[in-house]
C-alpha cells in the first residue's frame, strides 16, 4: 500500500512547540500493570508490586472486566471526568454502554433502539432513542477513575453540553464515518475550543456501508481542526488505525482489527460467542513496512511538538512506545494535538484502546489550569480577579452545573475545583450573599446514586449535593471565610415560544409552580405571563424541546395543559445612536420620589442581548443605587420598544442625579423607564427575527426538490456537496418558516432525508405574523 496523501502531511506540517515546561503523570506504565501505585517520599507516584514488562503478551488479562468498583479513594492523578460528545446518531450512547461493559461498571450492555441503556433512563429517551438529558455515569478502567457525562446530539438541548463542557477536564469526540463531520459536531467542538477543553476522537461505524474513515478524518482536519478566525490550530493524529486502512490483515477479519500505531501491534475484536475477548499479535508480514510507515509519521509529528523529544529522534530515529506515550500526552494537554482512534461501538470493536487513550492522553484535574473568578470587594479591598488551584488544601470552590428537579429534595450537581466540602457544613453562594447548608453529599449513577464514602468531596470530585435552597445553574459555592464568584455559565437564548394553560382553572397555580421546577433545573427553558392577552408564554431551543417540556408536565407533575401553535421569538434593537433622558419626580403615598438618568444608547450587530456599561463614579452613583440602575436597564430592555426583548445593543449610563432621602429604587426604575420610552421619539426600532443553519442530508434523486423547497422558504443555500452516498445541503433560513419541516422534508424523500437546525443569529424581519 503507498503512503496515503492525508499520512504525509503529518511528516511536513510545522508544529508551534511553544514555551514552558508541562509536568504530567506518566501512564504509559502504570495504566497497563498490576501493580498498585504510592506516593513516594518526594511526591512521585511510583508503582509497588509486580509490573508486566509485556502486557501485549497476556491478552486475557491485559483487556479483561473489571469486577468490582474499588471503595478506596483514588488518587486525583488517577481521576478523569470527561464528556461524550458528539453529534446525534454518531453513537456517543452505544459507546457509553460499551464502556460500562467492559470496565465492570455495567453487567449487560444496554441497545439504543430497545431503550435499556443505563444513561437513557427518562422514558422520553427510552421512547425517542435519543439523548436528552446529560447523565453523569462513574467507571473505573485499570487504575484509573473515570467520571463519564454523555451529552445530547440534539441541537435542542445544546445547553445540555455547554454546561457540562464547562467542569469537564477533558472530552471524547464520536463521529460517524458515514456522515463525517455534521453541524453539531461543529457546535460541540466550538464549545470545548471555548473552554480549552483537550480531547480525543472517536471515528464510529466503521462497518456501515458508506463509511469513509479518510474522509472523515480529512473532514476533521479542515474544517474542526484549522480554525484560523478562533486563532486555535491543532493536529488530528491517528494512534491507532482500523484494518480496514490496510485492505487485508494477515488471516484477520478487517472489519474486527484495528492496529495499534504506538505498540506496533494488531488487535483482534472478538464477537459475543467469544465472549467479546480481545487478543494482541504481531504485525503479520503483509502490511509491517505499512504499518512502520504510519507510524514513522506519528513519531515525527508527536516529536515536532516537544523539542526534547525531537532531539530524542535525531539521535535514535525513533521513540519507545512509552516515550511517545508521553509526548502524545503533553501536546494533547496543551491542545495541539488530538489522538484520533477507530472502531465500531456497536460491534465492541476499538473501545478498549479508546479506554486506554481515555488513562493515557486525557488529563486529570491536576492537569488543568486553576479556576478563575473574582474576588468580591472587601471594607480594605475592592474587587478583583482570582484563581483557585485544584488542592485539597486551598479554601473550597465549587460550581453548580445542574440541578435535577425533585419532587422530594431537588439534586445539585457541584464540580469541585478547590479544598474540601463536608455534609452537615454551610458555604457561601456569593451570588446571593448567603450561606447554604450541604446536608448529603452523593455520586450519582445515571438514575441511582449512592452516599459519598467519608460524607466528604475533594478537590476534582464531581457529586451531587442535597439541601440547597436558593441556588440555580451556574451558582458558585465557596468557603465563607475565602470567598470566590467562578465564572457563571453562559446559555444560548430561547428562539420558540408557544402559549400554555391548564385544562382546569383550579391548576393554575399549580402550572406556575410546575414551571418554576421546570425553569430551576432547564436554563434554557423560560416562562412568563402575556401583559395583555394574560396567557401563559414558555420558550425553548426548538419544537422538540418544547413537546419534551409539555410531556414532563403531564407526566411528571400529572398537570392537563392545552397548548397553542408555537410562536417565534423575535427581538428588536435600534437604527442608530440614540442619547435620552429620564426624570421622575412626583409626590407618592410615601413621600417625594426623585431620580434622573441619562443614557446612551449604542447598536452593536456583534452583541448578543445588551450590555450594560457604568462609568459613573461612586460620587455619582453611589453604591446602594449602582445595581439598582443596572437592574433597572436590564429589566427595561426585556420589554423593549415595541414589545420585544432587544439585543444588539450596548447601553451607557452617562449620568444620574439622586436626592439622599428621595431616591429609591422605584424612582430609578420608572427614570429608566421614561428613558427607554423617548427613544421612539428620536430613533427608529427594527424588528429581528431568529436565523437558523440548517442543514439537509438527502439521497441524490430528492436534491432538486428539497432546493426548491427551501428557496420558498427564504433560505439562502450556501453550499451543496456530496458526503458519502448522501448530498448535504447547508443553508441559512428563517425560523418562521420551519415550523413541521420535518414532515415534509421526509414526504420529500421518502423518508430517507433527514436534517438538522440550529440558531445562527438575528436578522431584520423580512415578514412579520399576523399577530403583530
Amino acid at each position: 500500500m503507498q503512503r496515503s496523501d492525508w499520512c504525509s502531511q503529518f511528516r511536513y506540517r510545522q508544529v508551534d512547540c511553544g514555551t514552558g515546561q508541562l509536568t504530567f503523570c506518566n501512564l504509559a506504565l502504570a495504566v497497563k500493570s498490576t501493580a498498585a501505585l504510592r506516593l513516594d517520599v518526594s511526591g512521585n507516584w511510583r508503582l509497588s508490586g509486580r509490573a508486566r514488562r509485556n502486557p501485549t503478551q497476556e491478552p486475557a488479562s491485559y483487556f479483561s472486566r473489571t469486577n468490582k468498583m474499588s471503595k478506596a479513594r483514588t488518587a486525583t492523578q488517577l481521576v478523569r471526568n470527561i464528556g461524550i460528545i458528539a453529534h446525534i446518531d454518531a453513537g456517543k450512547t452505544t459507546t457509553t454502554e460499551r464502556i460500562l461493559y467492559f470496565t465492570g461498571a455495567s453487567h449487560k450492555m444496554g441497545d439504543v433502539d430497545d431503550g435499556n441503556t443505563t444513561t437513557d433512563f427518562d422514558p422520553e429517551e427510552a421512547q425517542r432513542g435519543i439523548t436528552i438529558y446529560a447523565a453523569c455515569v462513574t467507571c473505573r478502567w485499570k487504575e484509573v477513575l473515570i467520571n463519564i457525562i454523555d451529552t445530547p446530539g440534539h441541537v435542542d438541548f445544546t445547553a445540555e453540553v455547554e454546561r457540562s463542557l464547562r467542569v469537564l477536564d477533558g472530552a471524547v469526540v464520536v463521529f460517524s464515518a458515514v456522515e463525517g463531520v455534521e453541524a453539531q459536531s461543529e457546535t460541540v467542538w466550538r464549545q470545548a475550543d471555548k473552554y480549552g477543553v483537550p480531547r480525543i476522537c472517536f471515528i464510529n461505524k466503521l462497518d456501515r456501508i458508506g463509511a469513509d474513515w479518510k474522509r472523515t478524518l480529512e473532514e476533521i482536519r479542515t474544517r474542526l481542526c484549522h480554525n484560523p478566525s478562533a486563532g486555535t490550530e491543532k493536529l488530528p493524529l491517528p494512534v491507532n488505525l482500523p484494518g480496514v486502512a490496510f485492505g487485508k490483515v494477515g488471516d484477520f477479519d478487517i472489519n474486527r482489527t484495528v492496529i495499534d500505531l504506538i505498540n506496533q501491534k494488531v488487535l483482534v475484536f472478538a464477537e459475543e460467542s467469544e465472549d467479546w475477548k480481545v487478543s494482541v499479535h504481531e504485525v503479520p508480514e503483509d502490511i509491517k513496512d505499512d504499518v512502520a510507515t504510519f507510524r514513522l509519521e506519528l513519531v515525527e509529528a508527536a516529536a515536532a511538538t516537544d523539542d526534547a523529544a525531537l532531539e530524542e529522534y535525531f539521535t535514535n530515529n525513533d521513540l519507545s512506545p512509552e516515550r511517545l506515550t508521553q509526548v502524545v500526552r503533553a501536546a494533547t494537554l496543551s491542545n495541539r494535538v488530538v489522538p484520533m482512534f477507530f472502531g465500531t461501538s456497536l460491534k465492541c470493536v476499538g473501545v478498549h484502546p479508546l479506554l486506554d487513550g481515555v488513562a493515557s492522553f486525557l488529563p486529570s484535574p491536576l492537569d488543568r489550569p486553576a479556576i478563575k473568578g473574582i474576588l468580591p470587594a472587601t471594607k480594605k479591598e475592592p474587587e478583583k480577579p482570582g484563581d483557585r488551584p485544584t488542592d485539597p488544601k486551598a479554601p473550597f470552590a465549587g460550581l453548580i452545573f445542574k440541578i435535577i428537579a425533585d419532587k422530594h429534595n431537588d439534586l445539585y450537581f457541584m464540580r469541585v475545583y478547590s479544598g474540601i466540602v463536608k455534609a452537615g457544613t454551610r458555604m457561601l453562594n456569593p451570588r446571593t450573599g448567603k450561606k447554604e447548608f450541604v446536608t448529603q453529599l452523593w455520586h450519582i449513577q445515571a438514575d441511582s446514586r449512592e452516599k459519598v464514602e467519608q460524607d466528604e468531596a475533594i478537590a476534582g470530585d464531581i457529586v451531587g449535593v442535597v439541601g440547597l435552597k436558593e441556588v440555580v445553574t451556574g451558582d458558585t459555592l465557596c468557603d465563607p471565610g475565602e470567598p470566590i464568584l467562578l465564572e457563571p455559565i453562559s446559555f444560548p437564548e430561547t428562539v420558540i415560544s408557544m402559549a400554555v394553560e391548564p385544562e382546569s382553572s383550579a391548576d393554575k397555580d399549580k402550572l406556575d409552580l410546575t414551571l418554576r421546577r421546570l425553569a430551576l433545573q432547564d436554563p434554557t427553558f423560560t416562562w412568563r405571563t402575556d401583559p395583555d392577552s394574560g396567557q401563559t408564554i414558555v420558550s425553548g431551543m426548538g419544537e422538540l424541546h418544547l413537546e419534551i417540556i409539555k410531556n414532563r408536565m403531564e407526566r411528571d407533575f400529572n398537570l392537563k395543559i392545552k397548548v397553542h401553535r408555537p410562536r417565534v421569538t423575535y427581538k428588536e434593537t435600534i437604527s442608530q445612536e440614540a442619547l435620552v433622558e429620564g426624570t421622575f419626580d412626583r409626590e407618592t403615598a410615601n413621600g417625594k420620589s426623585y431620580a434622573y438618568v441619562k443614557l446612551r444608547l449604542v447598536s452593536q450587530p456583534a452583541i448578543a442581548g445588551v450590555k450594560v456599561i457604568n462609568t459613573l463614579s461612586s460620587q455619582q452613583a453611589p453604591a446602594v443605587f449602582r445595581e439598582a440602575l443596572i437592574h433597572a436597564v436590564t429589566d427595561e430592555s426585556q420589554t423593549g420598544l415595541s414589545g420585544f426583548p432587544m439585543t444588539q445593543l450596548e447601553v451607557h449610563i452617562e449620568d444620574f442625579k439622586h436626592q439622599d432621602k428621595n431616591t429609591n429604587e422605584a424612582a430609578i426604575y420608572a427614570a429608566v423607564s421614561e428613558a427607554f420610552r423617548s427613544v421612539v421619539n428620536r430613533v427608529q426600532t427594527v424588528v429581528l427575527e431568529p436565523v437558523m443553519k440548517l442543514e439537509v442530508n438527502c439521497p441524490d434523486e430528492s436534491v432538486g426538490n428539497v432546493q426548491s423547497d427551501l428557496n420558498a422558504r427564504r433560505a439562502a443555500i450556501l453550499a451543496t456537496e456530496r458526503r458519502g452516498p448522501f448530498y448535504v445541503i447547508e443553508a441559512r433560513v428563517p425560523l418562521a418558516k420551519m415550523f413541521g419541516y420535518s414532515s415534509v422534508v421526509r414526504s420529500m424523500s421518502q423518508g430517507r432525508a433527514s436534517y438538522t437546525m440550529e440558531p445562527d443569529h438575528y436578522a431584520p424581519a423580512q415578514e412579520l405574523p399576523d399577530y403583530m
